[in-house]
């Protein structure tokens, strides 16, 4: 919520309900600042870890901030969570209204699925979307796909048996996927070959792309919002007799944002989240490098201070 504005802002008043994404900074003269695109500009400044250059080459430390000083231009407009927050007070909590724990993590990993969606035209009701992990991001792409009208498909590499039943539970029953494939099944990926009309691949480990772009159609797209350590191998015989693209994607324009923030709330969509204090993030640490979280890790900073006061 907005505490306070500087002189120059036109766009937001105290009292205001707003978000701030990925970043808080970018140089607003190059190409991609000029086209509405800053989260290519090669000066952005991340909203944690980066270093603000406006500001003697400070490290911003917005994620873990009780407040923060942001340029308007890079705030989003939150009238989706003040009407939940107002209908909350009123009626109490309504199935399917995501409240500011839930969108929080929408200003990335949302916007990181959203924006290549858009861009990608994998937006279409009637076009078949492949979501490759189910994780952070994944599950809100399998969302943001049902929302659009797609028939979604998790692709998943997980080999267990147990952990296979579980991921396909969460997939088809609690997410609404209409199908879950194993990469490491050959039977069932050749039978999805040539069936997807494009795929968001989510996943940040290293795992071959090769067999995924079998499963597109002829003119598919992929695109990669993960950040494998490792390269990725990518042989021109898996793409070029299809005419089949691969792209990639970093998070989203401050629009991009906006935009999903709107269709969101507009279909109720919010991301999965474990809600910790400051003094869990040791431990959620820990969790995460075990994959033990669905999905999402929030920290609730201002209980964080409340309980320590």
């Amino acid at each position: 919520m907005v505490t306070g504005v500087g002189g120059g802002v036109t766009r937001f008043k105290a009292g205001d309900t707003v978000g701030v994404g990925y970043f808080v900074g970018s140089c607003r003269s190059c190409d991609s600042c000029g086209k509405g695109n800053e989260n290519y500009c090669a000066g952005v400044v991340q909203t944690s870890n980066g270093v603000d250059h406006a500001h003697g080459g400070v490290p911003t430390r917005g994620v873990f901030s009780d407040v923060i000083v942001v340029n308007e231009h890079y705030v989003v407009r939150g009238g989706v969570l003040r009407r939940h927050r107002r209908e909350r007070a009123l009626r109490g909590p309504r199935p399917g209204r995501p409240g500011a724990d839930r969108t929080a993590p929408l200003l990335c990993a949302g916007v990181t699925v959203y924006s290549p969606m858009m861009r990608h035209g994998l937006n279409e009701a009637g076009k078949h979307l492949g979501v490759v992990g189910l994780g952070g991001l994944g599950h809100v792409a399998v969302k943001f796909g049902k929302a659009f009208g797609m028939k979604v498909t998790v692709i998943s590499a997980f080999g267990m048996k147990v952990t296979v039943i579980s991921k396909r539970q969460e997939a088809i029953e609690h997410l609404g996927a209409d199908e879950f494939l194993i990469s490491r099944d050959p039977e069932q990926m050749k039978a999805a070959t040539g069936t997807m009309d494009g795929i968001i691949d989510t996943v940040s480990a290293w795992h071959p792309i090769t067999p995924l772009l079998a499963l597109l159609k002829p003119l598919g797209q992929m695109v990669i919002v993960g950040g494998p350590s490792k390269p990725l191998e990518l042989p021109a015989y898996a793409f070029l007799p299809g005419g089949k693209g691969v792209a990639g994607s970093l998070v989203g324009s401050v629009g991009d944002c906006q935009a999903m923030l709107e269709f969101a709330g507009k279909h109720g969509i919010g991301a999965e989240v474990v809600v910790i204090k400051m003094d869990y993030v040791n431990t959620a640490i820990e969790r995460l490098e075990k994959n033990d979280v669905r999905y999402r890790f929030v920290i609730d900073v201002a209980g964080s201070l409340g309980s320590a006061a």
